[in-house]
Protein backbone atom coordinates (compact mmCIF):
# COMPACT_ATOMS: atom_id res chain seq x y z
CA UNK A 1 0.00 0.00 0.00
CA UNK A 2 2.96 2.40 0.06
CA UNK A 3 2.36 5.90 -1.71
CA UNK A 4 -1.57 5.44 -0.83
CA UNK A 5 -1.92 7.72 2.05
CA UNK A 6 -6.07 8.26 2.31
CA UNK A 7 -8.52 6.00 3.79
CA UNK A 8 -12.08 6.78 2.72
CA UNK A 9 -15.13 6.25 5.00
CA UNK A 10 -18.74 5.89 4.23
CA UNK A 11 -21.53 5.81 6.58
CA UNK A 12 -24.56 5.06 4.79
CA UNK A 13 -27.13 6.86 7.77
CA UNK A 14 -30.72 7.14 7.71
CA UNK A 15 -31.73 10.76 5.90
CA UNK A 16 -27.76 10.78 4.45
CA UNK A 17 -25.01 9.34 3.20
CA UNK A 18 -21.74 11.14 4.51
CA UNK A 19 -18.17 9.93 3.26
CA UNK A 20 -14.78 11.36 5.05
CA UNK A 21 -11.56 10.95 3.66
CA UNK A 22 -8.85 10.64 5.92
CA UNK A 23 -4.92 11.14 5.69
CA UNK A 24 -2.19 9.27 7.26
CA UNK A 25 -1.31 12.11 8.79
CA UNK A 26 -4.90 12.23 11.02
CA UNK A 27 -6.66 14.84 9.05
CA UNK A 28 -9.98 15.10 7.12
CA UNK A 29 -8.88 16.10 3.40
CA UNK A 30 -12.15 15.66 2.20
CA UNK A 31 -15.71 15.18 2.99
CA UNK A 32 -19.33 14.99 1.21
CA UNK A 33 -22.75 14.77 2.42
CA UNK A 34 -25.98 13.75 0.02
CA UNK A 35 -29.44 13.05 1.41
CA UNK A 36 -32.03 10.66 0.03
CA UNK A 37 -35.98 10.59 0.92
CA UNK A 38 -37.74 8.50 3.26
CA UNK A 39 -41.42 7.86 1.83
CA UNK A 40 -44.33 7.06 4.38
CA UNK A 41 -46.89 5.47 2.14
CA UNK A 42 -49.16 4.23 4.91
CA UNK A 43 -49.07 5.44 8.74
CA UNK A 44 -46.40 3.55 10.13
CA UNK A 45 -44.45 3.15 7.21
CA UNK A 46 -40.84 4.38 6.50
CA UNK A 47 -39.27 3.19 3.26
CA UNK A 48 -36.21 4.27 1.27
CA UNK A 49 -35.07 3.67 -2.55
CA UNK A 50 -31.90 1.66 -2.53
CA UNK A 51 -31.18 3.39 -5.94
CA UNK A 52 -31.53 6.19 -3.73
CA UNK A 53 -28.33 4.86 -1.67
CA UNK A 54 -26.63 4.36 -3.97
CA UNK A 55 -26.47 7.23 -6.32
CA UNK A 56 -26.21 9.48 -3.34
CA UNK A 57 -23.06 7.25 -2.93
CA UNK A 58 -21.39 7.68 -5.92
CA UNK A 59 -22.35 11.10 -6.24
CA UNK A 60 -20.13 11.74 -2.91
CA UNK A 61 -17.29 9.72 -3.88
CA UNK A 62 -17.07 11.15 -7.40
CA UNK A 63 -17.05 14.63 -5.32
CA UNK A 64 -14.43 13.13 -2.84
CA UNK A 65 -12.06 11.85 -6.05
CA UNK A 66 -12.09 15.80 -7.05
CA UNK A 67 -11.39 16.64 -3.17
CA UNK A 68 -8.36 14.29 -3.37
CA UNK A 69 -6.49 12.02 -6.17
CA UNK A 70 -8.12 8.49 -6.17
CA UNK A 71 -4.88 7.52 -6.52
CA UNK A 72 -3.71 8.02 -3.36
CA UNK A 73 -6.71 6.27 -1.68
CA UNK A 74 -5.66 2.95 0.44
CA UNK A 75 -9.05 1.67 0.80
CA UNK A 76 -13.01 2.11 1.61
CA UNK A 77 -14.49 1.11 5.22
CA UNK A 78 -18.15 1.15 5.59
CA UNK A 79 -20.63 2.18 8.18
CA UNK A 80 -24.64 1.98 8.25
CA UNK A 81 -27.86 2.19 9.40
CA UNK A 82 -29.83 -0.77 11.27
CA UNK A 83 -31.78 -2.48 11.36
CA UNK A 84 -32.73 -1.84 7.45
CA UNK A 85 -34.11 -4.27 5.59
CA UNK A 86 -33.54 -4.83 1.43
CA UNK A 87 -35.09 -8.14 -0.02
CA UNK A 88 -33.02 -9.62 -3.03
CA UNK A 89 -34.48 -11.32 -5.74
CA UNK A 90 -32.74 -14.46 -7.28
CA UNK A 91 -30.82 -12.08 -9.47
CA UNK A 92 -29.19 -9.96 -5.91
CA UNK A 93 -31.51 -7.36 -6.87
CA UNK A 94 -34.00 -5.35 -4.76
CA UNK A 95 -37.49 -6.34 -5.73
CA UNK A 96 -38.89 -3.34 -3.71
CA UNK A 97 -37.76 -0.53 -1.23
CA UNK A 98 -35.92 -1.36 2.03
CA UNK A 99 -37.79 -1.34 5.58
CA UNK A 100 -36.13 1.44 7.52
CA UNK A 101 -35.89 0.84 11.13
CA UNK A 102 -38.08 3.87 11.35
CA UNK A 103 -40.59 1.48 10.20
CA UNK A 104 -43.24 0.42 12.82
CA UNK A 105 -45.82 -2.25 11.07
CA UNK A 106 -44.15 -5.57 12.45
CA UNK A 107 -44.30 -5.00 15.64
CA UNK A 108 -46.91 -7.65 16.22
CA UNK A 109 -45.10 -10.09 14.41
CA UNK A 110 -42.33 -9.23 17.11
CA UNK A 111 -44.66 -10.25 19.72
CA UNK A 112 -45.52 -13.27 18.22
CA UNK A 113 -41.68 -14.29 17.78
CA UNK A 114 -41.02 -13.04 21.67
CA UNK A 115 -43.76 -15.34 22.58
CA UNK A 116 -42.67 -18.07 20.54
CA UNK A 117 -38.80 -17.61 22.06
CA UNK A 118 -39.59 -16.60 25.92
CA UNK A 119 -36.37 -14.99 27.53
CA UNK A 120 -33.78 -17.12 26.04
CA UNK A 121 -34.12 -14.73 22.46
CA UNK A 122 -32.14 -12.20 25.05
CA UNK A 123 -29.64 -14.42 26.21
CA UNK A 124 -29.46 -15.69 22.73
CA UNK A 125 -29.34 -12.44 20.39
CA UNK A 126 -28.82 -9.31 22.80
CA UNK A 127 -31.70 -7.97 21.78
CA UNK A 128 -35.55 -8.12 22.85
CA UNK A 129 -36.61 -7.89 18.79
CA UNK A 130 -38.93 -5.46 18.69
CA UNK A 131 -40.84 -4.85 14.99
CA UNK A 132 -37.98 -3.01 13.67
CA UNK A 133 -35.55 -6.04 13.25
CA UNK A 134 -35.20 -8.04 9.82
CA UNK A 135 -36.75 -11.19 10.58
CA UNK A 136 -39.92 -9.61 12.06
CA UNK A 137 -39.95 -6.97 9.18
CA UNK A 138 -40.18 -9.64 6.79
CA UNK A 139 -42.87 -12.01 8.97
CA UNK A 140 -45.02 -8.66 8.09
CA UNK A 141 -43.97 -8.53 4.57
CA UNK A 142 -44.56 -12.33 4.22
CA UNK A 143 -48.17 -11.24 5.38
CA UNK A 144 -48.69 -8.05 3.45
CA UNK A 145 -47.12 -8.38 0.15
CA UNK A 146 -46.87 -12.08 -0.38
CA UNK A 147 -45.50 -12.16 -4.03
CA UNK A 148 -42.74 -9.73 -2.74
CA UNK A 149 -42.30 -11.99 0.13
CA UNK A 150 -42.27 -15.21 -2.59
CA UNK A 151 -40.04 -13.47 -5.07
CA UNK A 152 -37.29 -13.06 -2.60
CA UNK A 153 -34.18 -15.09 -2.28
CA UNK A 154 -32.22 -13.12 0.20
CA UNK A 155 -32.98 -10.92 3.26
CA UNK A 156 -30.07 -8.12 3.97
CA UNK A 157 -29.15 -5.45 6.02
CA UNK A 158 -28.41 -1.63 4.30
CA UNK A 159 -24.73 -2.01 4.59
CA UNK A 160 -24.49 -5.56 3.36
CA UNK A 161 -26.14 -4.54 0.13
CA UNK A 162 -23.77 -1.19 -0.10
CA UNK A 163 -20.78 -4.05 0.14
CA UNK A 164 -22.56 -5.45 -2.64
CA UNK A 165 -22.83 -3.05 -4.68
CA UNK A 166 -18.98 -1.92 -4.49
CA UNK A 167 -17.42 -5.42 -4.17
CA UNK A 168 -20.10 -8.23 -6.20
CA UNK A 169 -20.37 -10.04 -2.52
CA UNK A 170 -22.51 -10.70 -0.07
CA UNK A 171 -21.48 -10.60 3.42
CA UNK A 172 -22.45 -9.04 6.54
CA UNK A 173 -20.63 -8.20 9.82
CA UNK A 174 -21.54 -9.48 13.80
CA UNK A 175 -22.69 -6.08 14.62
CA UNK A 176 -24.76 -5.90 11.61
CA UNK A 177 -26.21 -9.27 11.78
CA UNK A 178 -27.40 -8.35 15.35
CA UNK A 179 -30.19 -6.52 13.73
CA UNK A 180 -31.26 -9.00 11.90
CA UNK A 181 -32.91 -10.94 15.09
CA UNK A 182 -31.59 -14.40 14.64
CA UNK A 183 -28.08 -13.82 15.37
CA UNK A 184 -26.46 -16.61 18.33
CA UNK A 185 -23.73 -13.59 20.54
CA UNK A 186 -22.92 -16.29 22.59
CA UNK A 187 -22.24 -18.87 19.39
CA UNK A 188 -20.85 -15.75 17.07
CA UNK A 189 -23.65 -17.60 14.44
CA UNK A 190 -26.92 -17.54 12.88
CA UNK A 191 -29.14 -19.14 14.75
CA UNK A 192 -32.47 -21.58 14.32
CA UNK A 193 -34.80 -18.76 13.42
CA UNK A 194 -32.57 -18.11 10.68
CA UNK A 195 -35.13 -20.68 8.92
CA UNK A 196 -38.12 -18.23 8.79
CA UNK A 197 -35.90 -16.00 6.30
CA UNK A 198 -35.21 -17.67 2.78
CA UNK A 199 -31.81 -16.62 2.72
CA UNK A 200 -28.98 -15.00 4.74
CA UNK A 201 -25.19 -13.33 4.33
CA UNK A 202 -22.58 -15.62 5.65
CA UNK A 203 -21.00 -13.19 8.98
CA UNK A 204 -17.00 -12.19 8.56
CA UNK A 205 -15.26 -9.89 10.34
CA UNK A 206 -15.47 -6.49 10.27
CA UNK A 207 -11.84 -6.04 9.14
CA UNK A 208 -12.56 -8.11 6.11
CA UNK A 209 -11.82 -6.70 2.84
CA UNK A 210 -12.75 -7.30 -1.02
CA UNK A 211 -11.99 -5.78 -4.45
CA UNK A 212 -14.07 -2.14 -5.46
CA UNK A 213 -15.73 -3.87 -8.59
CA UNK A 214 -13.84 -2.76 -12.10
CA UNK A 215 -17.36 -1.13 -13.15
CA UNK A 216 -18.17 1.03 -9.98
CA UNK A 217 -14.48 1.85 -9.86
CA UNK A 218 -14.53 3.16 -13.65
CA UNK A 219 -17.95 5.11 -12.19
CA UNK A 220 -16.15 7.07 -9.43
CA UNK A 221 -12.44 7.32 -11.39
CA UNK A 222 -11.15 5.11 -8.46
CA UNK A 223 -8.52 1.79 -9.32
CA UNK A 224 -10.01 -1.33 -9.78
CA UNK A 225 -9.55 -4.09 -6.65
CA UNK A 226 -9.37 -1.14 -4.19
CA UNK A 227 -10.12 -2.99 -0.47
CA UNK A 228 -13.29 -2.36 0.57
CA UNK A 229 -13.79 -3.18 3.99
CA UNK A 230 -16.67 -4.41 5.03
CA UNK A 231 -17.24 -2.35 8.15
CA UNK A 232 -20.00 -2.27 10.99
CA UNK A 233 -22.65 -0.99 12.14
CA UNK A 234 -22.84 3.03 12.74
CA UNK A 235 -23.27 2.81 16.23
CA UNK A 236 -20.17 1.12 16.29
CA UNK A 237 -17.49 2.71 14.07
CA UNK A 238 -19.60 6.03 15.78
CA UNK A 239 -18.25 5.00 19.43
CA UNK A 240 -14.84 4.20 17.38
CA UNK A 241 -14.86 7.56 15.53
CA UNK A 242 -14.90 8.96 18.36
CA UNK A 243 -12.59 7.23 20.78
CA UNK A 244 -14.32 5.11 22.88
CA UNK A 245 -11.72 2.46 23.18
CA UNK A 246 -11.41 1.08 26.54
CA UNK A 247 -14.02 -0.25 28.65
CA UNK A 248 -15.74 2.15 30.72
CA UNK A 249 -15.98 4.07 27.71
CA UNK A 250 -19.35 5.85 26.61
CA UNK A 251 -20.08 7.20 23.08
CA UNK A 252 -23.51 9.43 23.03
CA UNK A 253 -24.16 10.14 19.07
CA UNK A 254 -26.93 12.49 18.39
CA UNK A 255 -28.10 11.73 15.31
CA UNK A 256 -31.40 11.00 13.84
CA UNK A 257 -31.77 9.02 17.25
CA UNK A 258 -29.50 9.29 20.19
CA UNK A 259 -27.45 6.04 20.23
CA UNK A 260 -25.70 5.21 23.84
CA UNK A 261 -23.30 2.92 24.01
CA UNK A 262 -20.98 1.77 26.61
CA UNK A 263 -18.23 -0.67 25.83
CA UNK A 264 -17.60 -3.35 27.28
CA UNK A 265 -15.05 -6.51 27.61
CA UNK A 266 -17.51 -8.98 28.49
CA UNK A 267 -20.79 -10.80 27.10
CA UNK A 268 -22.64 -9.01 29.71
CA UNK A 269 -26.82 -9.22 29.79
CA UNK A 270 -29.19 -7.16 31.97
CA UNK A 271 -31.27 -9.27 33.93
CA UNK A 272 -34.05 -6.98 32.98
CA UNK A 273 -32.86 -6.39 29.25
CA UNK A 274 -32.73 -2.81 29.33
CA UNK A 275 -29.92 -2.58 26.83
CA UNK A 276 -29.18 -4.60 23.53
CA UNK A 277 -26.08 -6.21 23.77
CA UNK A 278 -24.00 -5.24 20.41
CA UNK A 279 -20.41 -7.06 19.13
CA UNK A 280 -17.69 -3.80 18.71
CA UNK A 281 -15.21 -4.10 15.93
CA UNK A 282 -13.12 -6.69 17.46
CA UNK A 283 -13.70 -8.90 20.19
CA UNK A 284 -15.73 -6.31 23.25
CA UNK A 285 -19.09 -5.98 23.48
CA UNK A 286 -21.11 -2.57 23.11
CA UNK A 287 -23.82 -2.12 25.77
CA UNK A 288 -26.39 -0.08 24.10
CA UNK A 289 -29.57 1.96 24.10
CA UNK A 290 -30.98 4.14 21.63
CA UNK A 291 -33.41 6.88 21.74
CA UNK A 292 -35.46 6.67 18.80
CA UNK A 293 -36.11 9.33 16.69
CA UNK A 294 -35.08 12.07 18.47
CA UNK A 295 -33.17 14.26 15.29
CA UNK A 296 -36.04 13.65 13.53
CA UNK A 297 -38.18 14.95 16.76
CA UNK A 298 -36.18 18.04 16.61
CA UNK A 299 -36.29 18.43 13.05
CA UNK A 300 -40.04 18.45 13.09
CA UNK A 301 -40.77 20.80 15.98
CA UNK A 302 -38.15 22.85 14.20
CA UNK A 303 -40.15 23.39 10.94
CA UNK A 304 -43.39 23.24 13.03
CA UNK A 305 -42.40 26.35 15.33
CA UNK A 306 -40.75 27.80 11.77
CA UNK A 307 -37.49 27.82 12.76
CA UNK A 308 -34.70 27.34 10.22
CA UNK A 309 -33.35 24.01 11.20
CA UNK A 310 -32.20 22.13 14.44
CA UNK A 311 -29.51 24.45 15.43
CA UNK A 312 -32.16 27.39 15.85
CA UNK A 313 -34.47 25.00 17.53
CA UNK A 314 -31.63 24.31 20.19
CA UNK A 315 -30.44 27.54 20.55
CA UNK A 316 -34.42 28.51 21.10
CA UNK A 317 -34.50 26.37 23.94
CA UNK A 318 -31.34 27.46 25.43
CA UNK A 319 -33.13 30.63 26.52
CA UNK A 320 -35.54 29.06 29.07
CA UNK A 321 -34.27 26.96 31.89
CA UNK A 322 -35.21 23.89 31.87
CA UNK A 323 -37.43 24.01 34.96
CA UNK A 324 -39.88 25.97 33.19
CA UNK A 325 -40.74 23.72 30.30
CA UNK A 326 -43.28 21.73 30.51
CA UNK A 327 -43.03 17.85 30.60
CA UNK A 328 -42.15 16.53 27.48
CA UNK A 329 -41.85 12.82 26.43
CA UNK A 330 -39.89 12.49 23.54
CA UNK A 331 -41.39 9.13 22.30
CA UNK A 332 -42.16 10.30 18.94
CA UNK A 333 -41.04 7.20 16.90
CA UNK A 334 -43.62 5.76 18.53
CA UNK A 335 -41.50 3.68 20.75
CA UNK A 336 -38.41 3.49 22.50
CA UNK A 337 -35.37 1.28 22.43
CA UNK A 338 -33.84 2.83 25.48
CA UNK A 339 -33.87 1.56 28.59
CA UNK A 340 -37.30 1.22 28.89
CA UNK A 341 -38.21 -0.92 25.99
CA UNK A 342 -41.84 0.41 25.36
CA UNK A 343 -42.63 0.05 21.34
CA UNK A 344 -45.82 1.55 22.29
CA UNK A 345 -45.09 4.36 24.18
CA UNK A 346 -45.72 7.80 22.24
CA UNK A 347 -45.05 11.27 23.03
CA UNK A 348 -46.73 13.53 24.94
CA UNK A 349 -47.22 16.69 26.28
CA UNK A 350 -47.97 17.73 30.27
CA UNK A 351 -47.96 21.10 31.76
CA UNK A 352 -49.16 23.76 28.83
CA UNK A 353 -50.86 26.87 29.36
CA UNK A 354 -52.17 29.39 27.14
CA UNK A 355 -49.09 31.67 28.36
CA UNK A 356 -46.75 28.68 27.03
CA UNK A 357 -44.56 29.81 23.92
CA UNK A 358 -42.76 27.69 21.44
CA UNK A 359 -39.22 28.44 22.90
CA UNK A 360 -40.84 26.33 26.41
CA UNK A 361 -41.72 23.64 24.24
CA UNK A 362 -38.50 23.69 22.82
CA UNK A 363 -36.62 23.41 25.59
CA UNK A 364 -38.99 20.58 27.24
CA UNK A 365 -38.57 18.15 24.26
CA UNK A 366 -34.90 18.67 24.99
CA UNK A 367 -34.83 18.38 28.61
CA UNK A 368 -37.30 15.13 27.36
CA UNK A 369 -33.77 13.84 25.86
CA UNK A 370 -31.41 14.19 27.97
CA UNK A 371 -33.51 12.98 30.87
CA UNK A 372 -34.02 9.52 28.74
CA UNK A 373 -30.16 10.07 28.28
CA UNK A 374 -29.53 10.02 31.91
CA UNK A 375 -31.47 7.31 32.57
CA UNK A 376 -29.75 5.06 30.11
CA UNK A 377 -26.46 6.25 31.38
CA UNK A 378 -27.74 5.39 35.19
CA UNK A 379 -28.25 2.24 34.10
CA UNK A 380 -24.73 1.60 32.93
CA UNK A 381 -23.08 2.60 35.94
CA UNK A 382 -25.53 -0.18 37.60
CA UNK A 383 -24.11 -2.50 35.29
CA UNK A 384 -20.64 -1.64 35.67
CA UNK A 385 -18.87 1.05 38.08
CA UNK A 386 -16.19 1.71 35.43
CA UNK A 387 -19.13 3.58 33.55
CA UNK A 388 -19.72 6.00 36.66
CA UNK A 389 -16.25 7.29 36.20
CA UNK A 390 -15.50 7.00 32.20
CA UNK A 391 -15.70 9.11 29.67
CA UNK A 392 -18.75 10.80 28.18
CA UNK A 393 -17.81 10.95 24.56
CA UNK A 394 -20.46 13.41 22.45
CA UNK A 395 -21.04 13.81 18.36
CA UNK A 396 -23.85 14.53 16.15
CA UNK A 397 -26.02 17.82 15.07
CA UNK A 398 -28.12 18.79 18.50
CA UNK A 399 -24.82 17.90 20.88
CA UNK A 400 -22.54 20.41 19.00
CA UNK A 401 -24.02 22.81 20.92
CA UNK A 402 -22.22 24.00 23.76
CA UNK A 403 -25.16 24.48 25.98
CA UNK A 404 -26.86 21.24 24.95
CA UNK A 405 -23.12 19.69 26.13
CA UNK A 406 -23.59 21.65 29.15
CA UNK A 407 -27.30 19.76 30.11
CA UNK A 408 -26.03 16.91 29.39
CA UNK A 409 -23.10 17.11 31.88
CA UNK A 410 -25.46 18.88 34.49
CA UNK A 411 -27.86 16.20 33.89
CA UNK A 412 -25.86 12.66 33.96
CA UNK A 413 -23.29 14.21 36.35
CA UNK A 414 -20.24 12.79 34.10
CA UNK A 415 -17.96 15.38 31.98
CA UNK A 416 -18.78 15.76 28.38
CA UNK A 417 -16.34 15.73 25.59
CA UNK A 418 -16.97 16.69 22.52
CA UNK A 419 -16.58 18.67 19.51
CA UNK A 420 -18.52 21.73 18.15
CA UNK A 421 -17.70 21.08 14.26
CA UNK A 422 -16.66 17.41 13.78
CA UNK A 423 -20.05 15.28 13.84
CA UNK A 424 -19.52 12.63 11.22
CA UNK A 425 -17.76 9.86 13.47
CA UNK A 426 -19.14 6.96 12.32
CA UNK A 427 -17.73 7.71 8.53
CA UNK A 428 -14.69 8.57 10.45
CA UNK A 429 -15.15 5.32 12.22
CA UNK A 430 -15.33 3.31 9.18
CA UNK A 431 -11.85 5.01 7.37
CA UNK A 432 -10.24 4.49 10.72
CA UNK A 433 -11.14 0.69 10.53
CA UNK A 434 -9.93 0.88 7.09
CA UNK A 435 -7.03 2.35 7.73
CA UNK A 436 -5.99 -0.58 10.04
CA UNK A 437 -7.22 -3.55 7.50
CA UNK A 438 -4.94 -1.60 4.76
CA UNK A 439 -2.06 -0.74 7.19
CA UNK A 440 -2.50 3.22 6.90
CA UNK A 441 -1.97 4.78 10.26
CA UNK A 442 -4.53 7.41 10.42
CA UNK A 443 -3.79 8.33 13.95
CA UNK A 444 -6.19 10.54 15.42
CA UNK A 445 -8.63 11.77 13.37
CA UNK A 446 -11.28 12.73 15.63
CA UNK A 447 -10.33 16.56 16.17
CA UNK A 448 -10.24 18.26 19.25
CA UNK A 449 -12.45 17.45 21.76
CA UNK A 450 -13.88 20.44 24.07
CA UNK A 451 -14.28 19.14 27.81
CA UNK A 452 -17.47 20.31 29.13
CA UNK A 453 -17.52 19.65 33.33
CA UNK A 454 -20.97 18.89 35.24
CA UNK A 455 -22.13 21.68 37.28
CA UNK A 456 -22.52 20.61 41.13
CA UNK A 457 -25.48 22.75 41.64
CA UNK A 458 -27.02 22.00 39.35
CA UNK A 459 -27.33 18.43 40.52
CA UNK A 460 -30.64 18.56 42.68
CA UNK A 461 -32.30 20.43 39.90
CA UNK A 462 -32.15 17.81 36.99
CA UNK A 463 -32.72 14.83 39.76
CA UNK A 464 -36.27 16.99 40.66
CA UNK A 465 -37.33 17.04 36.43
CA UNK A 466 -35.96 13.54 35.98
CA UNK A 467 -38.44 12.33 39.21
CA UNK A 468 -41.23 14.43 37.67
CA UNK A 469 -40.21 13.28 34.01
CA UNK A 470 -40.67 9.49 35.22
CA UNK A 471 -44.09 10.18 37.45
CA UNK A 472 -45.74 11.66 34.13
CA UNK A 473 -44.29 8.46 31.75
CA UNK A 474 -45.58 5.98 35.15
CA UNK A 475 -48.93 7.49 34.84
CA UNK A 476 -49.62 6.80 31.07
CA UNK A 477 -47.89 3.48 31.10
CA UNK A 478 -48.88 1.71 34.67
CA UNK A 479 -52.00 4.37 35.26
CA UNK A 480 -50.40 5.60 38.01
CA UNK A 481 -47.24 7.11 39.84
CA UNK A 482 -45.32 4.77 41.90
CA UNK A 483 -45.16 5.83 45.73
Amino acid sequence: MSGNDIVVGIDLGTSSVKVVAVSSHGGVEAHSRRSYPTMRPVPGAAEQSPADWIEAVTHSLRDIARQCSPARWAAIGLSGMLPTMVTLNSRNEPNGNAITWEDGRAEWAAAEFRARNGPELYLRTGARVDGRYLLPMFARLRKDSPARAHDTARVVSAKDYLFFVLTGELLTDPSTAAGYGCYSLPDAAWDENTADLPGVPDVAPATLWRGLRADFARTIGAPAGLPVVLGAADSVLGAYGLGAHSPGDISYIAGTSTVILGRSARFLPDAAGRYLITPLERSEFGLEMDLLATGSAIDWLATLLGEADAGSLVDLAARVPPEDAPTFLPYLAPGEQGALWMPTLTGSLLGLTLGSTGAQIARGLLTGILLESRRCIGVLAETDPRFSAGRLLVSGSSASAGAFRQDLADATGLPVCGSATQMDHSALGAAQLAGEASNVDVGDSRGSLELTAPRADRAAMWSSLFRRHDEFRKSLTEGAPDD
